[in-house]
């Protein structure tokens, strides 16, 4: 699984960070790093509940 995030779409709004902190997290500067673009399989349910949460549905998976 790849994360894919859509830049024109995010506000940085942190529900993903909240969500998944150990792939997802937003910078000082209200920008949104990924931190694993290629997480383990241990962390999909964590990154399919933020991916879902986005209030904005600037991110997805992308399977490999």
């Amino acid at each position: 699984m790849k994360i894919v995030i859509d830049y024109d779409l995010c506000e940085a709004n942190a529900v993903c960070m909240e969500t998944c902190p150990e792939v997802f997290r937003v910078e000082e500067d209200d920008t949104l790093t990924v931190l694993i673009e290629r997480p383990p399989a241990s962390l999909r349910k964590k990154v399919e509940e933020a991916v879902r949460l986005c209030p904005r549905q600037a991110l997805s998976i992308v399977e490999d």
